[in-house]
């Protein structure tokens, strides 16, 4: 049987992702919502897997919530990004504008911290250039 990497033995399958670049707009500017994931020790955006059968805008709201506690307004799809997870497989992520509604931050297993933080210090923040493009496209898309 053929596989997509050496020594497997099943193909591998595409994981399908989607997150939220959650915004709000404040008196004094912009902010954008970042987390902190301690079993890589990295700062990126929420995201999850999808459950079943939701669509990529029920998968980005449902994940934001449980990683962030900030029930969120979802606008528009504004990325699409494919890379390689840490496992080896190929991972698609469909990341959409969110704004913040209500809600606050509690520590659970997968985020230990989130980050209110301005587009200038998400930028040095974000532990993956993939993420810098994606916050800059949903900062770009008025809704």
């Amino acid at each position: 049987m053929s596989t997509d990497q050496p020594g497997r033995t099943e193909p591998v399958r595409e994981v399908n992702a989607a997150g939220g670049v959650v915004r709000r707009d404040l008196v004094r500017g912009t902010q954008v919502l970042l987390i902190h994931r301690p079993r890589y020790d990295d700062w990126s955006l929420p995201k999850g897997k999808a459950d079943g059968h939701e669509s990529p805008a029920e998968t980005a709201h449902r994940e934001v919530l449980e990683e962030t506690g900030y029930h969120c307004i979802v606008g528009p799809e504004i990325s699409v990004v494919r890379y390689v997870d840490r496992r080896g497989r190929p991972k698609v992520v469909r990341y959409f504008a969110m704004r913040a509604e209500q809600g606050a931050f509690v520590v659970n297993d997968e985020v230990d911290e989130v980050s209110w933080c301005t587009p200038a210090v998400a930028a040095r923040r974000l532990s993956y250039p993939r993420d810098h493009d994606v916050v800059r496209a949903a900062l770009a898309v008025t809704w």
